[in-house]
């Protein structure tokens, strides 16, 4: 598929200079458009009602302290040199976090687990020998189950809010850009709320273009922004106060403090706002590189947002303007208001356009990681690996956007809502980030423990300021969270139900080669594709269908279709083949493994990419039975011996991948990563395509014996088989369920099974429409899951 080989894979660290300048002017129009538009309603909602701007200035004085020092530590220490570090394979955000825990300890809730996992170039890391500090951690955290549970509902609360921020953002940014109209235009004040919401409709009705259509322009009004802010900051700065420099030191944090004293602290849910978005440069980081997002931030963005708060500062230090009137837009000159309030408007939109963006992939890993459920994904770009548009959170964001401005109708309770949001993701990476000190980087328990009460006690002291405000907004990410939370953690316990109904249930292979004329079964002509959770042995919803209907494809397949917790799965390491039984059976197991922030094919290529993986799967096995006799079935191997073994099936076959031979009965203690290949075998068989309706097999073997003949005779015969399979049809069989809780069940489980699971499988999006399975070739089989 063009899409996935265009940009599956991670682009080199050693970029050169060059390319790294150019990813870090990209990533200013990506990662930066939402922290670098907060000027615009940080004072703002800092002096809504907490503080008043006094003549002695050590307000706005202890303000600009607050938010130089918040932004000195928080953005550039804590992102920039630590957080930025933890990236999974270079891709970043809560999920990175969570998947790097998993692999180096055993905390995960995923089902369907196998060993073959261990051995992608993805999962496995280099690491330093583990301290026992470390053991014992690690230890501690695997022996203790509600851990598990635990650590999953903070990574949930986490991305929850996320898409709160997703909400907020768009909202209290171009809310605070248009309301320079009030400024300008002294009796349209009244248009602000109607012309938020029609840039907000404009907005969302744009993302099905997806963000390569427009996202050439962000990266320059990001960067013209920029330096708006800068040249007006300086401006400011020389022309009002040039000592306002001395405010940038520790004690007028202090001395603010002592004379606001709680007012103060509740003034803090506005100064956080100065940070908000700095979470966009880790979870971006998949799509740039760790050197231009730092260079960006530190040489441009940083000092930008430093000049632009202190010029605000030495304007508002010599005009004491009510707090009412405290905006970004009064510090302006009325000369060029007009083209700063037309920027910012843009520059409002450009940061919106981000975390929109960026909400569309977090819930696309939570659904790829089975704690979401089922929406449709497109995808907006064959070029750009990872850029999506999901229609019903488009649509739902929108209306959410416009009911919270209409509500709201001021910046301080979308600040104060934004904030909380804001506060409680970088509290869940901070906690996060300490587990993977401790895990993955093998560093001392003691500098994880300082790192966590160090920027730890900085984000809840902003978080206890904004949560106190719970009845002025702050009310509102807190229910929204609440709200999804239950939502995902439902969908994830029933999946997880479902998925130990299906392993409890299933049928086993001896069953399933008994089947045959004498029991009326036939065998009708096509392939069967039968989809499952399970990666081993045989669902129980297709001996439902056998029971109902005595009759399978002559061609049948299990394809599992699952997730492995790593950011993407190299294309020739994302298929599993394998036989269900001997060679004559005609059946097949298929694992296909796919990565949180992979792209998955769209139905055609799936067909075709799946019938080749087959083909060069059958003519590799019979290679190898033919190249070592002693391991053939007919020397004594039994038939779920060759079920439990599964071969990987690059994109290249046997002419440059090799292909990777896994045995699933091997016990964790004694996995090998490096798993032996094979040969090439392109000069023993060849498969050619003739034509679109035909196909034939070609062998270029010399002096073959007569046993070899045999062989490929046989061979020739399954590899035909399966063609004919293809032309004849390809049937998807899907299991239509209902699932509800046993009896004796809790009535919090009922009420999650029965009730909350159901209503939104009901009404979500089918696993047909997930994956785009024509309706003419759809069989669907009905279950009753008994939790």
């Amino acid at each position: 598929m063009d899409l996935e080989n265009a940009k599956s894979w991670k682009p080199s660290r050693k970029d050169s200079w060059k390319t790294t300048l150019l990813l870090a002017y990209q990533s200013l129009g990506v990662v930066y458009g939402d922290l670098s538009i907060s000027p615009l309603y940080v004072y703002k909602s800092t002096f809504a009602d907490d503080i008043h701007h006094s003549d002695t200035n050590e307000e706005i004085f202890g303000v600009l302290s607050f938010v130089f020092w918040t932004l000195t530590l928080v953005p550039l220490f804590k992102y920039v040199f630590v957080v930025l570090r933890a990236d999974d394979n270079g891709e970043g955000g809560t999920f990175a976090l969570y998947s790097l825990i998993c692999r180096h300890a055993n905390v995960g809730l995923l089902p369907n687990r196998q060993l073959a996992d261990q051995a992608l170039s993805t999962y496995v890391m280099e690491q330093p020998t583990e301290r026992k500090s470390s053991l014992r951690v690690r230890v501690f955290l695997e022996r203790h189950k509600s851990l598990h549970t635990a650590l999953l509902i903070l990574v949930l609360l986490g991305t929850c809010m996320v898409i709160g921020d997703g909400l907020l953002t768009p909202t209290i940014s171009v809310f605070s850009a248009v309301s320079g109209l009030e400024l300008s235009m002294e009796h349209h004040q009244y248009a602000v709320i109607p012309i938020t919401c029609f840039i907000l409709v404009c907005l969302f009705a744009l993302q099905h273009y997806g963000t390569h259509r427009v996202g050439f322009f962000f990266a320059p009004i990001i960067l013209v922004w920029l330096l708006c802010l800068s040249g007006l900051g300086l401006y400011n700065i020389f022309h009002w106060n040039r000592h306002i420099y001395k405010a940038l030191s520790p004690y007028y944090m202090l001395k603010f403090l002592k004379k606001t004293k709680r007012g103060g602290w509740m003034s803090l849910g506005g100064i956080l706002l100065c940070i908000t978005g700095s979470e966009a440069m880790f979870a971006d980081l998949g799509h740039f590189s760790y050197a231009a997002i730092q260079i960006a931030f530190t040489l441009m963005v940083y000092p930008a947002l430093i000049l632009a708060y202190m010029g605000q500062a030495a304007y508002l230090s010599k005009n004491h303007v009510s707090s009412y009137q405290i905006s970004y837009y009064v510090s302006v000159p009325e000369t060029v208001r007009w083209p700063v309030l037309i920027l910012a408007i843009l520059a409002s939109v450009a940061g919106s356009q981000a975390i929109i963006s960026g909400t569309f992939s977090i819930i696309n890993q939570s659904q790829s990681l089975s704690c979401f459920p089922r929406v449709k994904v497109v995808h907006t770009s064959d070029k750009i690996h990872g850029q999506i548009y999901i229609p019903e959170i488009n649509w739902i964001l929108m209306i959410l956007c416009i009911a919270v401005t209409i509500g709201f109708r001021d910046t301080k309770h979308m600040g104060n809502a934004s904030g909380l949001a804001v506060m409680a993701v970088m509290l869940v990476t901070t906690c996060l980030t300490s587990l993977v000190i401790i895990l993955c980087w093998q560093k001392p328990p003691m500098l994880a423990l300082l790192f966590l009460l160090f920027f730890g006690s900085i984000e809840l002291l902003y978080f206890s300021a904004s949560l106190i405000k719970f009845l002025e907004g702050a009310w509102l990410p807190i229910l929204l969270a609440l709200f999804l939370v239950t939502i995902m953690f439902v969908w994830h316990y029933a999946t997880i139900k479902k998925y130990e109904y299906d392993l409890h249930n299933k049928v086993s292979l001896e069953w399933l080669l008994a089947l045959g004329p004498s029991l009326g079964i036939s065998r009708v002509p096509g392939i069967g594709l039968v989809f499952t959770d399970l990666t081993s042995g045989i669902p129980a919803n297709f001996s439902r269908f056998v029971t109902n209907l005595p009759a399978f494809h002559r061609v049948l397949v299990f394809v599992c279709i699952k997730s492995v917790p790593v950011p993407f799965v190299p294309p020739e390491e994302r298929y599993l083949v394998g036989r269900v039984g001997p060679a004559a059976h005609r059946s097949y197991r298929c694992i296909i493994r796919y990565g949180y922030r992979d792209v998955h094919q769209d139905v055609d290529s799936f067909e075709s990419e799946l019938v080749n993986k087959l083909a060069t799967f059958i003519r590799y096995e019979w290679c190898r039975v033919n190249r070592r006799s002693d391991i053939c079935n007919e020397d004594g191997e039994s038939p779920s011996d060759i079920s439990s073994r599964l071969t990987v099936i690059g994109t290249v076959g046997f002419s440059g991948t090799p292909a990777f031979e896994v045995d699933e009965n091997i016990q964790p203690k004694s996995v090998s990563i490096g798993f032996p290949t094979v040969e090439s075998v392109t000069d023993i068989t060849e498969l050619e395509e003739v034509g679109a309706a035909e196909r034939r097999v070609r062998f270029a073997v010399e002096n073959e014996s007569e046993s070899d003949a045999h062989v490929h005779v046989q061979l020739r015969e399954e590899v035909e088989d399966l063609f004919a399979g293809q032309q004849a049809g390809i049937a998807f069989m899907l299991g239509h369920s209902h699932v509800k809780a046993k009896q004796g069940s809790s009535l919090f489980k009922k009420l999650a099974i029965n009730y909350g699971y159901n209503f939104m499988r009901r009404n979500c999006r089918g696993p047909d429409v997930v994956l785009k399975v024509p309706p003419a070739s759809l069989l669907k089989v009905g279950m009753v899951y008994v939790v």
